[in-house]
């Protein structure tokens, strides 16, 4: 399968988030499950000249953007069986920060009408384009426009999935036209509007051929106000191609046995390492050096969102229960400024490092025994995999990809701790109980700790769901998965019901007309009066006649043959109630229903001939149905007179 992957940032080429974490993995292991992946991003300032050093110049040209034709360059790197396209302009990305611009809304804008007219260029047609965030939120809308002006796009289905729905890409409609080059049409609330605004996150989940989060509770979580920002409506109504698919990480990356990072490797059959690395960790951050006293440790940008207003309402707490604790990260300044004043206050117990280094993070992960998550909201989130990776038990929150990650300690195949609500003596609970078993039962930390070590985290999973996806909406995979929130379902059953039961019901009424017929298959001659029932039966067969003429038109089939038994005696002889006159007539000719199609015309022939002789001596041509056989009585009837 050919697929597109599109993100405005990618590991290890440029990073600020999550989303890169994803955008670098993914592919890779698409790609290793033997499919031709390609992955486009902005070739940024930031990107270094390592990477620049390996890349080769493909082509150029303009892309139409409203009344702009801006240049755009095309780049090409290949890198673990993936190849890396980089779109170059160096109005729009020769730039400090690849975000926080006041055009950010054009700079985007470019780069998705790039991704839709580089396919044409390099005449391969993506079948699955896959999109991320706001930044390519408008590349499903524009590819809805440009499948019939681009022959690579033409059966080419979009994905849209949603990292983080906060950040929607929220525009003046006045940029509808001007800056994003999209006709007034689009501007509809099952597209781009939104409280008279231009909203592409929302123009995108309703364009893309299927939707997806980053994990399956916050799939579930966007259909609430409280998550949703004000999309719960919009993400309602896109219910049924919606799927939250949780990310993994890189387990080869992070690796405790062979992370150089680390003080000294160590792994789930032997943790002997981790006490060094937790020696290291205490030097390194300014705390005392105790191995028998726990380290709760916060790696995380310091804002609301991520629950550090319940960390600083309830640091006092947190440090009553005799545990040391390690902060990393920056953010808000108040988090920022109570996370100082507690080092003050607790020295060689709490270090607070307002920064963020990769080296530090790969020492706190190592040497920390609880990893603290208390997050309001978290679409996924690696954290708190990683930690497990590496022996540390995570303390989180229920929320998000916290909750499908983290199985809390009591139940089976426990990895950590949670707890429910938002709710700042909630957590103190939780992380007492957990200082309280590490104390106290070292056996069951210590399942704790492999459980979490040996979970499955990796993308290989990841990228078979998506593969599922992909599959269904290109249609190269036809079996009726479940749509929604839920996992795909067996099919086997859907199989059944328009073969099996259909088929039965054909059958039934034409077995049962030739059983009938071979049953009693006297020759008419020997009974040359037809069995009737009674006169009166006859009486009101002949006040219809008109009925029984526009019967006698119609084609014989099976269908009339089984109908027309129960008005079979309709035939003036009284004499002969011994057996159904239909039974008698069809009995005739032994053959099945077939041999009766043969003779449409028959019986009227037959009348005709001889007008003045009863009914009863012509039995053989009303082969067809009692009710011809009627018919062509009421003729005779009407000639006698």
């Amino acid at each position: 399968m050919n697929i597109l992957f599109a993100a405005s940032e990618v590991a290890p080429f440029i990073k600020t988030g999550g989303l890169a974490d994803v955008a670098g993995s993914l592919p890779q292991a698409l790609a290793a499950c033997g499919h031709d992946v390609r992955v486009i991003l902005p070739l940024y300032e930031g990107i270094g000249q390592e990477w620049r050093s390996q890349m080769t110049y493909l082509f150029n040209f303009h892309v139409r953007l409203a009344w702009r034709s801006p240049y755009c360059g095309i780049f090409e790197l290949k890198r673990d069986n993936v190849t890396y396209y980089f779109v170059d302009n160096e109005y729009y990305f020769k730039r400090s920060s690849i975000y926080g611009h006041y055009d950010d809304g054009e700079r985007f804008a470019f780069f998705s009408r790039a991704i839709i007219e580089t396919p044409g260029h390099l005449n391969w047609h993506p079948e699955v384009l896959h999109c991320n965030d706001w930044q390519t939120a408008l590349v499903p809308i524009y590819l809805l426009e440009e499948r019939h002006r681009v022959p690579q796009l033409y059966n080419t289905k979009s994905v849209y999935t949603i990292h983080n729905i906060e950040y929607q890409g929220r525009y003046g409609k006045q940029t509808l036209e001007d800056l994003f080059g999209l006709n007034a049409g689009y501007f509809n609330e099952h597209m781009l509007r939104y409280h008279g605004d231009v909203n592409l996150m929302k123009g995108a989940i309703y364009a893309a051929d299927y939707v997806t989060t980053v994990s399956p509770t916050y799939a579930e979580e966007l259909q609430y106000p409280f998550y949703a920002h004000g999309l719960e409506g919009v993400i309602s109504d896109n219910r049924h191609k919606l799927r939250g698919i949780l990310n993994g990480i890189d387990t080869g990356l992070y690796d405790p046995a062979h992370d150089q990072g680390l003080t000294q490797n160590f792994s789930v059959d032997d943790l002997s390492g981790k006490a060094a690395c937790k020696a290291a960790l205490q030097r390194a951050v300014g705390l005392r050096e105790d191995p028998n006293v726990p380290i709760i440790a916060c790696i995380s940008r310091l804002v609301k969102h991520k629950g550090f207003e319940l960390v600083t309402s309830a640091i006092h707490d947190i440090m009553a229960t005799n545990a040391q604790m390690v902060v990393l990260g920056t953010g808000d300044w108040n988090f920022e400024e109570a996370f100082r004043q507690a080092q003050a206050q607790y020295p060689g117990r709490f270090s607070a490092n307002i920064m963020y280094s990769g080296s530090l993070s790969t020492a706190i992960y190592g040497g920390a025994d609880l990893f603290l998550m208390p997050s309001i909201s978290e679409p996924c989130g690696l954290s708190q995999i990683i930690a497990m990776r590496y022996g540390t038990l995570p303390v989180v929150r229920e929320t998000g990809g916290l909750r499908d990650t983290v199985r809390p300690c009591g139940v089976d195949n426990a990895t950590g701790f949670t707890f429910a609500d938002i709710n700042a003596h909630d957590m103190v609970w939780v992380i007492r109980e957990a200082v309280n078993l590490y104390h106290n039962d070292k056996y069951t930390w210590n399942a704790l700790q492999r459980a979490g070590m040996t979970a499955d985290f990796s993308w290989r999973s990841s990228a078979e769901e998506y593969l599922q996806v992909y599959n269904w909406i290109t249609g190269l995979d036809m079996h009726p998965y479940g749509m929604g929130l839920g996992p795909f379902e067996d099919a086997a059953p859907v199989e059944e019901t328009p073969v099996v039961e259909s088929a039965d019901a054909v059958e039934q009424p034409v077995a049962s007309v030739p059983e009938e017929v071979k049953e009693e298959p006297a020759p008419v001659e020997e009974k040359p009066a037809p069995a009737k029932k009674t006169t009166t039966r006859k009486t009101a067969a002949k006040k219809s006649t008109t009925r029984k003429t526009k019967a006698k038109a119609e084609a014989a089939a099976p269908v009339e043959e089984a109908k027309a038994e129960p008005a079979a005696p309709v035939e003036e002889v009284k004499a002969e109630p011994v057996a159904p006159a239909v039974e008698e007539v069809k009995a005739e000719s032994v053959a099945p229903v077939e041999e009766v199609k043969a003779e449409p015309a028959a019986p009227v022939e037959e009348v005709k001939a001889e007008p003045a002789a009863p009914a009863v001596e012509k039995p053989a041509p009303a082969k067809k149905t009692t009710t011809r056989k009627t018919t062509a009585r009421k003729t005779s009837t009407r000639r006698k007179k």
